[in-house]
């Protein structure tokens, strides 16, 4: 028989859920005894859970601010004002016996009824990972700022040119000035389009607008566009199974995928690119393979990051992050690996889904 009360009690009602949680979770009942601890906080802490179940809260989680103060001391939960209900985040120093000495980010809250502290819960977060957030938006920051200044100064210069000296121009001269104007500033707009995309798929607010589409056809579509703006014909080999899923799918973000994979083809690689589609379980898969150097197996766990980029020209290093963002939206999945020739493969799949799948 499950126990009503008790720290077992709190133990078998909320280690699942507590478990699922990213961060550190410490709850305290309105003794002070220590009632949760979840994985995240047991390994922030450095000591097991049975080591701390049952135990007085300032015993596991013996912090000291900046100036060697004890915290509890000074926060008082269970003995100070009836009307504080919380501490915000803070940076503290973990010194408890036994554990590492460590920095974590702790934010605390108290749960009160008639002013009595019945559950005192605790957050813990380790700064490292917080660093690495702060260092990825200083990377985006200046990645931004790098990438606008330069089509941005391009179209201030040639913009202020033709004002300033319209009449020493010919036609020809001015349709060049201004052809330029026009590509840098698409590139603008390609790169302000990428940072929406990025900030929302970080946000998880990366919306689709599900509708039959026809992977296939969209392929075929996209390979007859590169080579009606250029591209020789003979460039691409394209392959395609016979009875094939209809996806349910975002057309413009399926379109954006296969677009960037093909790019990143024809930018990175050399001879020939081939796209396959075929069939994968209930869905489909594509395959977009060149011939060129592909990338080092040491690469392929850190290919789908943000920021990374085979050569520092033309690139922000988000166009594969935003993929991945997207193929994930779509419930499938995407892999790199090494082609045949010798250069680049990437993989990825759409299940058929449904009308009414969400």
């Amino acid at each position: 028989m499950e126990p009503k009360s008790g720290p077992e009690a709190w133990q078998a009602r909320d280690k699942a859920a507590y478990d699922e949680l990213p961060d550190g979770v410490v709850v305290a009942d309105d003794t002070g005894a220590v009632v949760v601890v979840n994985a995240a906080a047991a390994r922030l802490l450095g000591r097991s859970v049975d080591e701390s179940i049952g135990c007085d809260y300032r015993d596991v989680l013996a912090f000291t601010d900046s100036t060697g103060r004890d915290w509890w001391a000074c926060t008082q939960p269970y003995t100070g004002l009836s009307t504080i209900t919380g501490q915000p985040e803070r940076r503290l120093i973990l010194t408890s016996a036994g554990a590492e000495v460590r920095e974590l980010l702790v934010t605390a809250r108290f749960v009160r009824e008639e002013g009595r502290v019945v559950r005192l819960v605790v957050c813990l977060r380790d700064t490292a990972a917080r660093e690495r957030d702060e260092r990825s938006r200083a990377d985006l920051v200046s990645t931004v700022a790098h990438e606008l200044r330069s089509p941005l100064t391009s179209v201030k210069g040639f913009t202020a040119t033709l004002l300033a000296k319209w009449d020493r121009f010919n036609d020809e001269q001015k349709k060049l000035m201004l052809a330029t104007v026009n590509s840098d500033a698409d590139r603008v707009t390609r790169l302000i389009s990428e940072l929406l995309d990025v900030s929302r798929i970080d946000a998880g607010r990366l919306e689709l607008r599900k509708q039959v589409v026809d992977v296939p056809r969209a392929v075929r579509r996209l390979v007859d566009g590169r080579v009606a703006t250029g591209e020789s014909e003979s460039r691409f080999v394209v392959s395609i199974q016979d009875g094939l899923p209809e996806v349910w799918g975002d057309p413009d973000k399926i379109d954006q995928i296969l677009s960037n994979l093909v790019e990143n083809a024809l930018r990175h690689g050399r001879g020939t690119v081939s796209l396959e589609v075929t069939r994968s379980g209930d869905g489909l898969q594509v395959v977009v393979e060149d011939e060129g150097d592909g990338v080092p197996v040491e690469m392929w766990p850190r290919i789908f990051a943000r920021f990374w980029r085979a050569d520092r020209r033309g690139s922000t290093g988000l166009g594969l992050y935003i993929v991945k963002g997207l193929v994930e939206a779509h419930g499938g999945t995407i892999e790199v690996g090494r082609a045949s020739s010798g250069g680049a493969r990437f993989r990825f799949t759409l299940p058929q889904g449904r009308p009414f799948a969400v």
